[in-house]
């Protein structure tokens, strides 16, 4: 079957289309239907049924023949160490670690918040919650206090469960104090504190509700797997909300079974036993779905990498740890790749490394230009597959399935809508807007298995922010259109569609523009008040290494640029050259706050910012400008 065959089975039957993709998770009591929409438009699924998760990520491989596959491989160039954990060591760790939580009194329905480095333990922490139908929330790690202590009182864990400390390039960030300050400012008191020890830096333990993390697990009863409801929470994952107040999105568990394999080899084209890896955080939601579940749950190896694009040491490390591993698949971000071509624009590194294991990579997480894609594509000589998802969804909403039927990359596309997504153009009184004509982003609900059914504590919250708009779908909070053939194009957040004295523009398209000039190593294009036009773009571009010309004179050829590509309409006229620009730590580039600081507003300091002195060199670029005053 073809990718129309298989997107139209689907929308053609999906009830029958979801039963047959449920027949590859083992479950305790099957489901005996797929949507339950009793309650639409609150939907769930599988909701009859009972299932574990750690039991088919960790258990059922070792039951099945793969207990000497290794199921983990932690690689940490910041360390040096390295190690690799089968799935007889993984289930067992797993379980152990299980039935320490159970001894500290944590049982299912509790909630464990998670606050730890790119080491194994942080995903076996995940399993073990799992195994045991705790919920988990992952905590970034190194999140200021005051932004744990929010999610400490949010969640109300029973347990928190951390590192002593995390290892940046050139630094080593204590993990306990940070711990100790949100717990004295939360109202919440966790009962527990699980530390692992690191050997760089130990922490002190506070008696009676400190405790370490392998002392604790002495003399326990190793935990079996206990079975939950479908739609029993697998975790809560905080992403930030447009008010300030993060929104804790609820993953239900058997949806997200069923989700995460079936994209494995549909999506992402690995069988069992294949090496796969996300280069990202456990603090993510691409490390949740594809650094610890997705690859466990489908029996492939996973990698954990402490480290950076570049760095550590060089922009070669992806290369090395490709070819070290034998990685099959690759996942990242754009950011990591627009770090790596700003290092070495002529891909210098990888000569030394062997990359014919590689069979394609794919980029999500935010906008890939074509540029870092033809970039990409050219280096590494493999399909350089853009994807469009997000942590709500916890798995692709629009792709190229490469295990179905490879389709024609379109660059600026992430191709698809993949089944179960039955994406729209509308605009703003919900009306379907023509092909390739800008709007609002909408999924038709149902959405599909693996979504998010709700906020947590937070119902009415989440019927606001994403189904009050275009009552019976779901509203993404993305701009974008779509093409004759079907494939979806993401141009911008719905904010960063500016009005240019009545002419809605895409920022998105412009940054696409100034990305192709050669010396542009990276872009942002933002939309600033204007009191004749309503709004100016500004565009901000940090420089490939070793250009040396002025910057003038580079700023003036990226003004003609737009102008030539998209028009005077744009009236884009100002462009200046900064060395970084603001983003979160999983490389999101902080438009709306560039904004704020543009039209001199109050902005709250992104919990998520990966180092807030850059905002005082845009805020410096700016007024140099004659904005920000």
């Amino acid at each position: 079957m073809g990718y129309a065959d298989v997107y139209n089975s689907w929308k053609s039957d999906p009830e029958t289309f979801w039963m047959e993709a449920a027949q590859a998770i083992d479950w305790d009591r099957p489901p005996s239907f797929a949507l339950d929409s009793s309650r639409a438009p609150l939907y769930e699924w599988y909701t009859d049924s009972l299932v574990n998760t750690c039991y088919n990520a960790v258990d059922r491989h070792v039951e099945n023949g793969r207990a000497a596959q290794t199921a983990l491989i932690y690689d940490s160039p910041i360390t040096g160490a390295k190690d690799f954990t089968t799935f007889q060591q993984l289930r067992d760790k797993t379980a152990l670690l299980a039935g320490a939580l159970l001894a500290k009194g944590v049982t299912k329905g509790d909630r464990v918040i998670i606050y730890m480095p790119m080491v194994p333990e942080a995903v076996i922490a995940m399993l073990a919650c799992a195994r045991i139908g705790a919920i988990h929330s992952v905590v970034f790690g190194g999140f200021a206090a005051n932004e744990l202590a929010v999610r400490i009182d949010d969640a109300q864990p029973k347990a928190i469960l951390a590192a002593s400390c995390g290892i940046e390039p050139g630094r080593i960030i204590a993990y306990k104090p940070l711990i100790d300050e949100a717990i004295e400012i939360a109202q919440h008191k966790p009962e527990t504190v699980l530390i692992l020890q690191r050997e760089q830096l130990k922490a002190e333990l506070l008696e009676g509700r400190d405790h370490d993390w392998f002392e604790s697990q002495r003399g326990v009863e190793p935990a079996d797997c206990i079975p939950v409801e479908g739609n029993h929470p697998a975790y809560i994952l905080y992403t930030s909300g447009t008010t300030g107040a993060p929104k804790g999105v609820v993953r239900p568990t058997a949806g997200h079974l069923v989700a995460l394999n079936w994209s494995m080899k549909n999506i992402y084209n690995v069988d069992p036993g294949d090496v796969f890896w996300a280069a990202s955080d456990v603090g993510w939601v691409v490390g949740h779905s594809y650094i610890c579940y997705a690859p466990l749950i489908h029996g492939n190896t996973t990698l954990i990498f402490e480290g950076k694009p570049i760095g550590t040491p060089d922009a070669g490390t992806f290369w090395r740890v490709i070819s070290e591993h034998n990685v099959r698949s690759f996942f990242t971000a754009p950011t990591a790749f627009r770090a790596i071509k700003r290092e070495d624009p002529k891909g210098e590194f990888k000569a030394a490394y062997d990359l014919s294991c590689l069979r394609a990579l794919y980029l999500a997480g935010e906008r890939a230009d074509p540029d870092t894609i033809n970039w990409a594509h050219d280096l590494l000589g493999v399909p350089v597959i853009d994807h469009w998802w997000q942590t709500e969804t916890g798995w692709t909403i629009a792709g190229n399935p490469m295990g179905v039927e490879p389709l024609e990359i379109k660059l600026g596309s992430p191709a698809v809508a993949m089944p179960g997504y039955d994406v729209q153009i509308l605009d703003e009184t919900g009306q379907q807007m023509p092909v390739n004509t800008l709007g609002a982003i909408a999924i038709k609900l149902p959405l599909p298995p693996g979504t998010l059914p709700t906020l947590w504590n937070a119902p009415e919250r989440f019927e606001k922010s994403y189904l009050s708009a275009f009552p019976g779908y779901y509203e993404t909070g993305d701009a974008g259109m779509v093409d004759e053939d079907g494939y979806l194009y993401i141009m911008a957040r719905t904010d960063d569609v500016i009005n240019v004295a009545g002419h809605r523009l895409s920022t998105g398209a412009m940054e696409e523009v100034l990305a192709n000039h050669p010396d542009v190593a990276e872009c942002a294009v933002i939309g600033a008040s204007d009191a004749l036009k309503g709004q100016l773009p500004i565009g901000f571009v940090c420089l490939t290494k070793g250009v040396n010309r002025p910057h003038s004179e580079i700023a003036r050829e990226c003004v003609q640029m737009i102008r030539d590509k998209i028009g005077p309409v744009a009236a884009f006229k100002t462009a200046a050259v900064v060395d970084r620009l603001p983003k979160t730590r999983s490389g999101k580039i902080l438009r709306a706050t560039m904004v704020k600081i543009a039209d001199s507003e109050a902005f709250k300091l992104p919990a998520t910012i990966d180092d807030p002195v850059i905002l005082d060199e845009i805020k410096a670029a700016l007024q140099a400008l004659g904005y920000a005053q």
